[in-house]
């Protein structure tokens, strides 16, 4: 089981009154911080391993206090507002935030969320991008990716473009990356506003990544979520992007 201190940013009691026995009761540790100002001392001097950021704090926006965490501080960030403006989500994602949960929210999927970020911090030393499904493998040397089909690898045909597309989320895998993060980080900040030409290189891998164990999730007007699934996708049945 991960575990670790997790810093939760509100200045609403009901929050910490809530989260603080369910994140103990997961494993963690649960850090309190009501202010921005306290949010970076506290990110500072305690280094948690993840921060639970309200955008709506007294002191400054939640969206000022990311920006000034990522000036010394790459630890996940998970937002937790009630901002449902698709802008908002672009802006904190964008701006560093590893994910985005809307108020109110279930606390199965925010401890799933949760997960997720800090297994990418776990996996962020490895030099190899390789999926711990058992399935698919990603070759840097080669630049090729692989699926496991009775016990033999079999290549799966990646383009270039669709090679750096798939070692982009598999670097990483949980976090949702926005249209302009994909776009800029495969095709360049010149076309940032290419989100069509983006749909169709995602429909290409979703096809290519069919029976492996992994989902390109729709993250709706603000990017796409590589993810596990428990069963793979049936050949032939292609998710909309």
């Amino acid at each position: 089981m991960i575990t670790g201190n997790i810093l939760v940013v509100d200045d609403e009691p009901q929050i910490h009154r809530f989260l603080k026995p369910a994140l103990e009761a997961a494993g963690y540790t649960a850090l309190r911080a009501e202010t921005g100002a306290e949010a970076l001392r506290l990110a500072a001097s305690a280094a948690p391993d993840l921060v639970l950021l309200d955008l709506g704090l007294p002191d400054m926006d939640g969206q000022v206090v990311l920006a000034k965490l990522r000036d010394f501080c790459a630890v996940p960030v998970i937002v937790l507002s009630a901002r449902d403006r698709e802008v908002e989500k672009i802006t904190a994602l964008d701006a560093g935030a590893h994910d985005y949960v809307e108020k109110p929210f279930a606390l199965g999927e925010l401890l799933a969320r949760i997960r997720a970020a800090l297994r990418l911090t776990a996996q962020a030393g490895e030099m190899v991008p390789k999926l711990t499904n058992g399935v698919l493998t990603l070759d840097p040397e080669r630049r090729s990716a692989s699926r496991m089909i009775e016990g033999k690898p079999v290549d799966l045909g990646l383009t270039r473009i669709q090679y750096n597309l798939l070692a982009l989320f598999v670097r990483n895998q949980g976090r949702v990356l926005t249209h302009r993060q994909i776009l800029t980080a495969v095709w360049g900040p010149a076309h940032t506003e290419d989100i069509a030409y983006l749909r169709i290189y995602v429909s290409q891998l979703r096809r290519k990544l069919a029976e492996s164990g992994l989902s390109l999730v729709t993250e709706p007007g603000v990017g796409y979520r590589l993810t596990e699934i428990a069963t793979p996708v049936a050949a032939g049945i292609e998710p909309l992007a």
